[in-house]
């Protein structure tokens, strides 16, 4: 690949930052790790926002070449997860947590790997793009780094729109 930036790369380095990030949060709210939870949420928060963002304006749309309508159904995945953040970062906010709250952040973080898991799977079909494509991609990648919105903030500001 001639990118300087390698969006496939870069995507499946995420998803494993994401996963390892989801596995701590979901240790530390069951165990009442308040502060290891909430820091670890603010860094997933941090990360997801441009990756959701790119996912959606750049390498979804990109994307319909190969799978058309499903990737409506990726578009509202997102939702779905978006939707869990706002639960669990409400929850954490809390000065302390019951133990049954505890654990439906736990729950909450683990059902997200699964997205991050089939997500994943986009990079089989990511690889099939022209490098001119790739290119492109891993531009707006960055240009979604570089604008650096966190999830949360993206979902209720830019993706509203």
């Amino acid at each position: 690949m001639t990118t300087l930036f390698d969006p496939i790369t870069e995507f499946r380095a995420d998803h494993r930052k994401v996963r390892d990030g989801l596995l701590v949060l979901a240790s530390a709210a069951e165990t009442g790790d308040l502060e290891t939870a909430r820091k670890t949420l603010g860094a997933i928060d941090t990360l997801v926002g441009p990756h959701f963002r790119y996912e959606e304006e750049s390498l979804y749309p990109a994307l319909r070449e190969f799978l058309g309508e499903y990737v409506d159904q990726l578009v509202a995945e997102h939702k779905g997860v978006i939707d869990t953040a706002k639960v669990a970062a409400s929850l954490l906010s809390k000065p302390t947590l019951t133990k049954e709250e505890g654990s439906a952040v736990a729950k909450a973080a683990r059902s997200l790997l699964v997205h991050v898991s089939n997500c994943d799977g986009l990079n089989i079909l990511a690889e099939r793009f022209s490098n001119e494509k790739l290119t492109s991609l891993g531009q707006k990648y960055q240009a979604s780094r570089k604008a650096g919105v966190g999830l949360l903030k993206w979902a209720d500001t830019i993706r509203a729109k």
